[in-house]
């Protein structure tokens, strides 16, 4: 989030509606939201946006982050590196024949020269393609209105880091008219999005850096728009297409349609979805060349790492698989996130932006960065594997944490609302932990 029928080792895709079922709760007796005076409205949810250099189309190196800051700013050849992704980067496997697919939003008015900029900065190569459509139609962009301006952010967040990650793969950026910003708004036209995206055969991969408080949708309306997606990301699993969504910069806590924190355990949704991947938050150490270092659960005076157990969700066959102290956590639910990527924005990212104020490099940081730079490594998995991977979460949870970071250190508590510890092996504020990738893709390319 942004703040600012092929087999599964033995397991037909015919067996997908028996991985969850549904359990549609109202709000516990007694426990309404509650205001909180620092609540922030999702129309700006990019986080630790902040203007670095203007000086010239080049962005400023880490070190000069590091010293002029105090902290750093990653390459994406740092992040390759620190995840694990330079090896098959070099051995040619870039996401080449494929393409991933955003959903956001608006769209940024600059997106194509901004990541031309970018790309020109950092040494890396064009897409092969890189297509807009907007099949529901476009609102002219307005710089003095911050909900475009937000979202305009974070199309460029998902855009330029999608590609940082598959460099050899397609991007197609799908745009809607309409803000998505809690409870149903916005949600039904991201849905004929990636209704469109399927309908008309662009890609394999989808990324969703966004969502609502799951108990903002506990109406009949609500519950429409939720069990509307379930059919189609089953369509999606059976069509082997790949579901990535943020789990949010809220921790446990999240708000209502009000912007009124609920004093009580949240998630949201799309990421609460079985049939999703849902991506976490952690603070990334590594050296100016990228050598991993260290992560704890992102959890800061900015936001943390969403993670928690669903209210709506019961828990999928492949959670079943976690051990009897998480099962007592779960109590039959769906937990998430199942993966974590780096989000502080005490350890950001840059981008390039140039669609309002001063062009420039910013940095950035929110879950947001997780879910399409998940896309861009699942990219490079289905290039790995010739053909795609499909719905990622019961091979995750077979591999029981083989081919990732454990992070162990951190809870993701916020604004007083119980929250998760890290611990070792999979939990409710990482999940598995984030991905050491050449040593995750071929453990996932051998599961099929």
């Amino acid at each position: 989030m942004w703040r600012f029928v092929r087999s599964v080792v033995g397991v037909s895709f015919a067996l997908l509606p028996c991985l969850f079922t549904v359990h549609a709760q109202s709000t516990p007796a007694g426990q309404a939201p509650s205001p909180l005076p620092d609540v922030i409205s999702r129309v700006t949810r990019v986080k630790g946006l902040r203007l670095v250099s203007t000086s010239s189309l080049l962005p400023p190196t880490d070190s000069e982050c590091r010293i002029n800051a105090g902290n750093p700013c990653y390459s994406p050849q740092e992040i390759q590196n620190a995840y694990g992704l330079t090896p098959l980067l070099n051995a040619g496997y870039t996401g080449a024949g494929q393409t991933i697919i955003i959903i956001d939003s608006f769209g940024s008015p600059t997106i194509a020269n901004d990541l031309s900029t970018f790309d020109a900065g950092y040494g890396l190569p064009a897409p092969p393609s890189f297509t807009v459509l907007a099949p529901l139609g476009t609102v002219p962009f307005d710089p003095s209105d911050s909900d475009q301006v937000g979202w305009a952010s974070e199309t460029t967040l998902d855009v330029e880091w999608a590609h940082a990650l598959a460099p050899g793969a397609g991007i197609v950026l799908l745009t809607s008219p309409v803000s998505e910003t809690e409870g149903v708004q916005g949600l039904p036209e991201f849905l004929q999005l990636e209704q469109y995206a399927l309908d008309h055969h662009l890609g394999k991969i989808i990324s969703q850096s966004w969502g609502a408080t799951e108990n903002t949708l506990f109406d009949p309306a609500g519950l429409r728009v939720m069990a509307d997606f379930e059919r189609f990301y089953l369509r999606a699993a059976l069509e082997n297409v790949t579901i990535l969504a943020s789990t949010g910069d809220s921790g446990s806590a999240n708000i209502d349609i009000s912007s009124n924190y609920y004093p009580f355990p949240t998630v949201e949704f799309p990421a609460s979805s079985p049939l999703v991947t849902a991506v976490g938050g952690t603070s990334l150490s590594a050296d100016t060349d990228g050598n991993y270092q260290s992560e704890t659960v992102w959890n800061d005076v900015h936001g943390a790492s969403g993670g928690g157990v669903s209210q709506y969700f019961g828990e999928p066959l492949y959670q079943y698989l976690l051990p009897a102290s998480v099962q007592k956590e779960l109590n039959h639910h769906r937990g998430i996130p199942d993966v974590a990527y780096n989000a502080d924005e005490g350890t950001p990212i840059l981008l390039y932006m140039s669609f309002a104020g001063t062009p420039g490099y910013y940095t950035i940081g929110g879950t947001s960065e997780g879910a399409p730079q998940w896309a861009g490594i699942i990219a490079d998995g289905n290039q790995l594997a010739g053909h795609p991977l499909g719905l990622l979460n019961l091979r995750l949870y077979l591999l029981r944490g083989m081919g990732f970071h454990d992070v162990t250190a951190g809870n993701n508590s916020l604004h007083g609302v119980p929250g998760y510890n890290a611990t070792t092996g999979w939990d409710l504020a990482t999940g598995w932990g984030s991905p050491d990738v050449s040593a995750l893709l071929p453990r996932l390319v051998k599961l099929q």
